[in-house]
């Protein structure tokens, strides 16, 4: 069979399923903007959209470039069916426009859509967070970021997003075509190593048995809970003189806005909790080859895992398929991964004083829930 893959980010939430295909002995092509590595036996193409002209008002700006994106697909698309391209199906993100048009190329192929979240102005990551709360042109500009959203909608054949809230999300006329499959983890590579050290630059080595807290995001910034992680972390570091922590993620923002105030969040924290923080035991590592990150999650004591209603990260599966103690938010989708009971816990988002009670009880005894082999094992078993 002929798959097409559509992702303005190589390979995106088709990784496995792309190698899977690959492997399989399908014929695969991937149309992407930005290819991040490569996968042998799949052929990537790059589509460069035009630039955007300047000169539409702030709420259609992102329209317009996702119908340049759009076009940009549909040029490639063109030029594969007069090669004597055709594809079995079409599955593409429905987030930025590249998959608009590509069935006015193919009108009878079918287009499975990834649905990854529907902006919603309450109820959602929005209004969710008293302390950064949202600019007041906000709530009108997010009716109108939905606008590719609505149109993918109607241009999939069926869609597809990972966790039952972020379906939820999505408006009720349209949850009946939409189907909840997450990508999934290799948990044959992600997986309990207890031989795993980690050194890093500036001679810091971690071994097993040492009391290892750690924190993953893209990047360090309050969608992700760092301001409530960095203020429970000084109060842990105070209780717990041979914990040290290590922080991955870089300074940039992926959700969100930069810090009025500071350069980025990381700097925003440091600031406020100048003297309260024992940095000699604090490791900002920034983003680590995918090896290196996996032994941060094997070496983990206690992971903590912090999230606005939002897209679940795929670190936070990781962690559970590395066979982490989780300490998750009490936030959706976080719930349908976390128990609370028996593969990890789970605190208010903004309770720092909880999140810090709750790392000293699992450095404490890292077994505890009542499970045999304990929290962690129940952990990987919910990824398997």
């Amino acid at each position: 069979m002929n798959f097409l893959f559509v992702h303005q980010y190589f390979p995106g939430q088709y990784l496995h399923l792309a190698r899977h295909l690959q492997q399989a002995g399908h014929n695969v092509v991937f149309l992407t903007q930005r290819r991040g590595r490569e996968l042998p036996g799949i052929r990537i193409l790059e589509y460069l959209p035009l630039p955007a002209s300047g000169a539409i008002p702030l709420h259609l700006q992102e329209v317009e470039m996702g119908v340049m994106n759009g076009l940009a697909v549909a040029r490639i698309c063109e030029g594969l069916k007069r090669e004597g391209f055709t594809p079995d199906i079409m599955i593409g993100h429905c987030g930025w426009g590249e998959v608009l048009f590509v069935k006015d190329v193919w009108p009878n192929v079918p287009l499975l859509g990834y649905f990854e979240f529907f902006y919603r102005v309450s109820g959602s990551d929005l209004d969710f967070d008293p302390e950064f709360p949202s600019t007041t042109i906000e709530p009108t500009r997010i009716r109108t970021r939905n606008t590719i959203n609505l149109l993918s909608l109607d241009a999939a054949n069926w869609g597809q997003t990972p966790t039952e809230w972020q379906r939820a999300q999505y408006p009720e006329i349209h949850r009946s075509r939409i189907s909840v499959i997450h990508e999934g983890i290799d948990t044959d590579l992600v997986h309990p190593e207890p031989s795993a050290r980690l050194w890093l630059r500036g001679g810091a080595s971690f071994a097993p048995g040492d009391e290892i807290i750690t924190y993953s995001a893209r990047n360090l910034e309050p969608y992700r809970g760092f301001h409530t992680f960095m203020r429970a972390l000084a109060k842990v570091l105070e209780q717990r003189p041979n914990a040290r922590a290590i922080i991955v993620g870089a300074d940039g923002v992926s959700y969100g806005r930069l810090p009025e105030r500071a350069a980025n969040w990381r700097e925003y924290m440091l600031t406020e909790l100048e003297g309260r923080l024992d940095l000699r035991r604090v490791s900002f590592v920034g983003w680590l080859p995918y090896q290196q990150y996996l032994a941060v999650l094997q070496l983990s004591t206690a992971h903590v895992y912090l999230t606005y209603p939002f897209v679940l990260s795929w670190s936070l599966l990781e962690a559970m398929a590395a066979g982490c103690l989780v300490i998750g938010s009490r936030t959706p989708p976080v719930e349908e991964a976390i128990d609370g009971t028996s593969n990890g816990y789970l605190v208010d988002f903004f309770d720092a004083d909880a999140l810090a009670e709750r790392i000293c009880s699992v450095l404490r005894d890292p077994r505890r829930l009542g499970a045999d082999p304990g929290a962690g094992a129940a952990a990987r078993a919910r990824e398997l």
